[in-house]
């Protein structure tokens, strides 16, 4: 049995993984700002680090970092691009003051895809240089706050996560009730490339990293990257209905912002796992259908 701490453990994410270690055993504690409704739930102030009962985060063998404001939830202000940005910074530099003298012997760290940018084409991986845009400069930071906590005092993994699928949240959850109807269809010219992941292999990666001692930067997606436009087959196809609309570059700009739409919905990143594959990971959803198909019959 392992003890692991859980920021964002309430989140989409998050709670799927806390049900998947305690299943298998582990012992849990769900880091949360809010008070407990849970004894597995500690109250911490991500801020500063401070938590009621250091004890139960005291030489744990590991802290998965998840927590951030959902760059999806509004649109990019300058004052929620602001709390994006230090959300997850400011939230991974408290980590050193919740755990004190007694660090995890290791911190999975949150990160995303957007560390690398709009690639057009181009089959990026873990040794890629990172992107241009606002998300890129936010995993940039994020990152080096991950590097700058774990330091010498434990091994870390950084999780540069794709689009996780799932019908009970995020983007497919947004947009399974228009497929649905019939009024799904590709992004601008469904040319980009996209790098989804079930939420089912997403959680088995983040094990993995974890059970394995993957260390650095990992990218967690599926191993096959799709086009928007197959993305948009591939969806409709599974829920019965046509997918033959198109929502066009400009009017996503229009609703959303030009920054917003670019770097959410009209960005190319053709990024490959390499670094699961060759420490082991096999995946359950390999395909973008096996990951949608997985998303609709998923209880999560």
């Amino acid at each position: 049995m392992s003890r692991l701490a859980i920021t964002g453990g309430t989140g989409l994410i998050g709670s799927a993984l806390v049900t998947t270690l305690e299943a298998r055993g582990d012992e849990v504690v769900v880091l949360t700002r809010r008070a407990p409704r849970h004894p597995r739930e500690l109250t911490w102030n991500a801020d500063t680090g401070e938590t009621s009962d250091r004890g139960r985060v005291a030489n744990l063998d590991a802290v998965i970092h998840l927590a951030g404001a959902g760059i999806g939830d509004k649109r990019w202000t300058a004052a929620y691009k602001r709390q994006i940005l230090l959300s997850r910074v400011n939230g991974t530099r408290a980590l050193r003051n919740l755990w004190g003298d007694t660090p995890p012997a290791r911190l999975i760290a949150g990160s995303a895809i957007g560390f690398y940018g709009s690639r057009g084409d181009d089959v990026v991986n873990e040794v890629s240089t990172r992107g241009e845009g606002f998300l890129a400069d936010v995993c940039e930071a994020w990152e080096a706050a991950g590097r700058e906590v774990a330091n010498d005092a434990c091994a870390l993994t950084t999780l540069r996560t794709g689009i996780v699928l799932s019908k009970s949240g995020g983007a497919l959850g947004k947009q399974l009730p228009l497929f649905k109807s019939g009024l799904g269809g590709r992004l601008g010219s469904g040319r980009q490339w996209m790098s989804p992941i079930s939420l089912h292999d997403t959680v088995r990666a983040i094990i993995h990293c974890f059970d394995a001692a993957v260390d650095g930067p990992v990218n967690v997606v599926i191993p096959e990257p799709c086009t928007n436009r197959d993305f948009t087959a591939a969806l409709g196809s599974a829920v019965h209905r046509p997918a033959l609309t198109a929502a066009p570059s400009a009017a996503l700009r229009l609703a959303l912002g030009r920054e917003m739409a670019d770097e959410l919905l009209l960005i190319s990143q053709r990024v490959v796992p390499d670094r699961l594959v060759t420490s082991g990971f096999v995946f359950d959803d390999p395909t973008v259908r096996q990951a949608i198909d997985r998303a609709l019959t998923s209880t999560n």
